[in-house]
Formats: C-alpha cells, structure tokens, sequence
C-alpha cells in the first residue's frame, strides 16, 4: 500500500470523490489530524456521523457523509496548507468562506478550530482547508 505525503489532502479526496458519485459513506486509515478535522466537520453540520474502528493492523475512520435520503451537505472542499506550501496566518487574517455560510479549519497551538472559535481565542496557526 502506498502511503500518502498528505494525508489530510487524501482524506479530503476521499470525501469529495464520494460526494460525487453518490456514496453516503466512505473509511480510510485513521489518524488524530483526520479525525480532528472530522469531527469539526461534524460539529459544524457538513457530516452526518464519524466512527474509529480497530482494524486488525492499525485504526479505520469511517465517516458518513449524509443519509441514504438526503443530499450531501458539502458543495465544496478545498484543501488550502499544502506540504510544498503552508500556510499560515495571525489571528487577524483568518478568512471568513461565503460570508459565514462556509467554515475555514486552523491548526492552532491549542489544537485542530474552525477560524471562528481561532478569532475568538486570538490564535492563528496553519489553515487546513475550507469547505461550504
């Protein structure tokens, strides 16, 4: 199996490429960023449900991106820090994404925020990836 230089990017991939072909659920090797990123993701409403399986080597992160009679809540999810080219920002610039409708994801020194609850603790850090 190959492994990914960037596994957030691939995460990311996997979400999208389900989305556009109609899967309501996709797994994937399980990491503390990719599920911190899910579980904001969560959080905020764009999906359904994560679950952390033990697999028989390592851990499986199986995400639901929306139910069998619903449509998928993310138009788009883009990655932004990239491993050739991060991406950092003060707590200032954090960008909003559609006017609020949207949710830029920052890793920050107290962890994995959504660029709201960065502004509001005065943090900034490496943005990870925007989605609406």
């Amino acid at each position: 199996m190959i492994t990914s230089t960037d596994p957030i990017a691939d995460m990311l991939s996997r979400i999208r490429n389900a989305i556009a072909v109609r899967k309501h659920e996709v797994t994937m090797p399980h990491s503390n960023a990719k599920e911190a990123v899910a579980k904001l993701l969560k959080e905020n409403g764009f999906l359904s449900a994560i679950r952390v399986t033990d697999a028989t080597i390592g851990k499986t992160l199986a995400i639901t991106i929306n139910n069998e009679s619903e449509n998928a809540r993310i138009t788009e999810i883009t990655r932004l820090s990239k491993p050739g080219r991060r991406y950092y920002v003060g707590a200032k610039e954090i960008p909003t994404v559609k006017r609020g409708r949207g949710v830029v994801i920052v890793s920050t020194s107290r962890g994995m925020m959504t660029g709201k609850d960065a502004v509001a603790a005065g943090v900034g850090g490496e943005l990870i990836c925007k989605v609406y």
